[in-house]
């Protein structure tokens, strides 16, 4: 079983800039997303950042909620949180997917996402995962978002000399002399 083996965990970044970071979570089921919480925000606090709450009715939501903010808010990363249990009917498997899905193409838009959705069979299952001294995938979570927030910003430094150059209008040709652009 994989909670009994040993992971290897990322050292925590470290930022020069203070970081600021949304959480979105599902709590349909309340008490762990209240562990997921407590555990994305302690992750988010040890690497001195900041951080928002919101709530959204479902797991299909945070997607949706995230790219809202990621659109007009200004946030460094984003945690997404709740939990999905499997039922008697396939809904659980759109849940997982379409939620998973919706995160990860965010993501893939530059989006600095830790996913904590627990997708479980059982109650059980999701309480161990949720708990901060247990498998404390609330703060894995973050601790994803933190990572990605430290890679964009390092990669997102200054990039003169490298790259595309937009068209101007004037253009300058070897030995400084200037050429018109024609149209």
């Amino acid at each position: 079983m994989a909670s009994n083996e040993e992971h290897y965990t990322l050292a925590r970044p470290e930022f020069d800039k203070p970081v600021k970071i949304l959480i979105v979570v599902a709590p349909y089921y309340r008490a762990i997303a209240d562990d997921l919480i407590a555990g994305a925000k302690a992750e988010i606090e040890a690497c001195g950042g900041t951080w928002e709450l919101i709530e959204v009715p479902g797991a299909l939501e945070v997607p949706t909620a995230i790219g809202i903010a990621g659109r007009m808010a200004n946030f460094d990363g984003y945690v997404a949180l709740g939990c999905v249990i499997r039922g008697e009917t396939t809904h659980y498997e759109t849940v997982c997917n379409d939620s998973s899905r919706g995160i990860t193409l965010l993501g893939l838009q530059g989006l600095c996402i830790g996913n904590g959705i627990l997708t479980v069979e059982t109650y059980e299952q999701a309480r161990v995962r949720a708990a901060t001294d247990g498998q404390d995938k609330g703060g894995g979570a973050a601790a994803a978002a933190l990572h990605l927030v430290a890679l964009a910003r390092n990669w997102g430094a200054s990039r003169q000399g490298v790259g595309f150059v937009p068209a101007r209008d004037e253009y300058q040709i070897a030995g400084g002399a200037k050429g018109p652009t024609t149209a």
